[in-house]
């Protein structure tokens, strides 16, 4: 069972206004990584994403998609039409035509919180 691992929506986007400008473009937005399913490549629960919607997905790598009404964050296998966690724990997903399946972003840099931001709720 796949769960929602990435908050976006008006909550997230209130901290745009405490991001450095120089991390954000017209394309980008932010979102708040959930659960510990993308540790094994840095991203940690809490982390804050930076996602262009500019950027052309590559294979294996790290998005945000919209699956089934649920925002996640995973490792895309383009070639095996698979989403990945970078965490054994959990399996990968084969995505099938009877999934509504949307992409949208590319996670382009992680920002560790190492102190509670009340903006973030």
């Amino acid at each position: 069972m796949l769960i929602q691992n990435v908050l976006v929506g008006p909550e997230v986007k209130k901290l745009e206004k405490t991001i450095d400008a120089n991390f954000l473009s017209d394309s980008t937005f932010v979102g708040r990584a959930s659960g510990r399913s993308m540790e094994d490549v840095g991203i940690f629960d809490g982390d804050v994403l930076i996602i262009d919607r500019a950027k052309i997905v590559k294979n294996y790598d790290i998005i945000v998609a919209c699956l089934n009404g649920q925002f996640v964050c995973k490792v895309a296998d383009l070639k095996n039409n698979l989403l990945l966690s970078a965490s054994s724990d959990h399996s990968p997903v084969k995505l099938t035509k009877f999934d509504q399946y949307n992409i949208e972003g590319v996670v382009t840099q992680s920002i560790r919180m190492h102190r509670a931001n009340l903006t973030l709720g």
